[in-house]
């Protein structure tokens, strides 16, 4: 393990109880609003990557107990083994994506013609090779006719790729799908800011 503020995975003891949490939710919220605005990146008018790190993560358990009333330990033992893989370990960048269309129609015709551009996703550090997403691991998120809506990404960094971010390098992304093609060279500083809070 390289540095040592790569995060680690949350824990019972991190998670407020229920009631704890129904007196928090409103304000944690609002936080968790501003907190995923500056870490979301629009590849396009109709991909989006949610980059995720402990605080996304602790909020969807937070609100996956909340919904199902979950108190026992074996299920919120189940939710923290469902969710703690999204938190990057230090070498990478993991994110969320949604590939959005209003019209089902016309969303089931794009998930026919996108499919496989979760392995077409990247990110790159200025000056180094792109690196292409890992997709939905132990997830089975495409058929033979089409891809899924939501996805699970790591991109995986090497430790010059992550030095050069940290000292500022910029941080462009990408999908170089037939179907769906488009390159940031440059994200918002503020964005590539939190991201790179990620790195070890």
């Amino acid at each position: 393990m390289e540095g040592g503020n790569a995060m680690s995975q949350l824990t019972r003891s991190d998670l407020w109880s229920l009631e704890e949490y129904a007196s928090r939710r409103s304000q944690f919220r609002a936080e968790m609003i501003a907190h995923k605005r500056l870490r979301t990146v629009h590849l396009g008018t109709s991909v989006t990557l949610l980059f995720e790190d402990e605080k996304t993560v602790r909020y969807q358990i937070q609100e996956m107990l909340r919904i199902e009333r979950t108190f026992e330990s074996a299920g919120i033992q189940d939710e923290l083994d469902a969710y703690n893989p999204l938190i990057p370990d230090g070498s990478n960048l993991k994110a969320t994506m949604l590939i959005e269309y209003p019209d089902p129609q016309e969303r089931a015709a794009r998930l026919r013609e996108f499919k496989g551009i979760e392995r077409q996703t990247w990110v790159r550090a200025d000056g180094f090779e792109k690196s292409f997403a890992i997709a939905d691991e132990d997830l089975q998120r495409e058929n033979e006719e089409k891809t899924s809506s939501v996805h699970f990404l790591r991109f995986e960094l090497t430790a010059e790729m992550r030095a050069a971010l940290k000292a500022g390098a910029a941080l462009g992304m990408g999908i170089d799908h037939v179907a769906y093609h488009v390159e940031i060279d440059e994200i918002a500083p503020e964005t590539q800011a939190s991201l790179v809070t990620d790195l070890a």
